[in-house]
């Protein structure tokens, strides 16, 4: 059976074989979509695995790209996001713990972009109660005029329903002025996202509105098992932590300094037009030995200008008290390893962190690698994506702020643009690995 997109093709032979065990197995590589001549993208991806049922995936990409599985990512259909209060990038993509979806971007809402006082007004969310076929209009988050609200991440609370969006207010995106701030913001909802609470300030120190280190960016929110929220983010080389534990009603006094990131969050990788190591946070609810855990990866430059690397730090305790960071990638050369994403499947605690990486060239070509612990993050061994290998754009193209992965029940699925060819394109992978729940091999 021709499956098309599909690199390597191994399906019922190799299935059988890491089902036996609980190593991830990669089984190939499937082309989302690619440019076909539009001004942007596809670019800047998320990606979401069904926990409900993993053969429904749903991937997102810039401006307002939607994409849609029902066989587990080996093909994909394709529409677009449609939004009274307008779509304009960032696109996030989340699967509850029901199976419903929610795509979460920024707002345009007269279609003018930059040229208009209302860019950026609201960040804007819709729900997918069909696997992404179908979505509706979309509700605004954090409304502020004249600030822009930029830069958002989401999760949900398996026990409650809640979710909880993180982002990035702007006075006036881009301003040179002193007197122009920015800082991180919160809003939940009880409802699936219908409506929103006031947004709320998380960040104690403020930022400029350059879009640069010194702008606190990159938070992202996650929920802890008795309903706590903890929220990461990135400013003036450091990363910053904050907590609720009574559902965001109250957090802490003082925000936590985790950790240098020698480098800052704005970084320069070579060939991309711009990039970033800014943190991403997530936590165990498996019932797992490490339930509880929460886990925070990043990239900086602690061994050298030249020398990037993605980190890992682990919490046991709530936020209390924190790991020495864990290197993650596990070459020994100096060399560039960029944009990380971290996912931890709930049946069974394991994480996965995908990224790229130059470890193998001396030029500008780039691999794809997974990264997976199976012991709470202690340790690290990597899946190398062979056929991924390409060159990125540089100027020529928007090659996105950051790639993404998803697993969930064994069902391992990693999402990241590519060049080639002179077109951008978004790729998954199949990695499967043995979970909690029997899974049966497919011929």
């Amino acid at each position: 059976m021709f499956l098309s997109g599909i690199k390597y093709f191994l399906w019922g032979f190799l299935a059988a074989a890491c089902f036996s065990c609980s190593t991830p197995a990669y089984l190939g590589s499937v082309k989302i979509a690619e440019n076909k001549g539009e001004r942007f993208g596809p670019s800047e991806p998320s990606i979401a695995v069904s926990p409900v049922n993993p053969d429904i995936v749903v991937a997102g990409s810039i401006l307002d790209r939607v994409h849609y599985s029902t066989d587990g990512g080996k093909s994909f259909s394709h529409s677009r996001l449609l939004s009274p209060l307008g779509v304009y990038g960032d696109p996030v993509v989340w699967a509850d713990h029901e199976g419903r979806f929610y795509y979460v971007h920024l707002g345009n809402p007269d279609g003018r972009g930059r040229q208009s006082g209302r860019w950026l007004e609201s960040l804007v969310i819709h729900q997918s109660s069909d696997g992404g076929k179908t979505w509706d209009q979309g509700s605004a988050i954090g409304t502020n005029p004249p600030k822009n609200q930029d830069k958002p991440w989401i999760s949900s609370n398996p026990n409650n329903g809640d979710l909880v969006v993180t982002w990035t207010e702007f006075d006036q995106y881009g301003s040179e002025k002193e007197t122009d701030r920015s800082r991180i913001r919160f809003s939940l909802s009880k409802d699936q996202g219908k409506t929103w609470t006031q947004a709320v300030t998380l960040s104690d120190h403020e930022g400029n509105c350059l879009d640069d280190d010194l702008t606190p960016e990159g938070a992202v929110p996650g929920f802890g098992p008795s309903n706590e929220i903890y929220v990461c983010w990135a400013y003036d080389q450091k990363l910053w932590f904050d907590k609720s534990a009574d559902g965001g009603n109250t957090w802490l006094l003082a925000d936590q300094a985790l950790v240098d990131q020698p480098g800052g969050w704005s970084l320069e990788v070579p060939g991309v037009g711009r990039a970033n190591g800014m943190p991403v946070l997530a936590t165990d609810l498996s019932p797992g030995k490490y339930r509880g855990s929460i886990y925070i990866c990043w990239a900086d430059l602690k061994n050298g200008q030249n020398n990037m690397d993605i980190w890992l730090l682990s919490s046991r305790d709530g936020g209390n008290s924190w790991s020495e960071r864990v290197r993650v990638n596990q070459d020994r050369t100096s060399s560039i390893q960029f944009f990380p994403w971290l996912s931890v499947d709930q049946s069974t605690g394991y994480l996965y962190i995908v990224y790229y990486d130059r470890s193998r060239h001396r030029n500008l070509q780039t691999d794809v690698v997974v990264a997976y612990s199976k012991n709470g993050g202690k340790s690290f061994k990597e899946l190398r994506l062979e056929g991924n290998t390409f060159t990125p754009p540089g100027n020529e193209a928007f090659f996105g702020d950051y790639n993404n992965i998803s697993a969930a029940n064994g069902r391992v699925r990693p999402v990241w643009t590519s060049y080639m060819d002179k077109k951008l394109s978004i790729w998954t992978a199949l990695i499967e690995t043995k979970s909690q729940k029997k899974q049966k091999a497919r011929s």
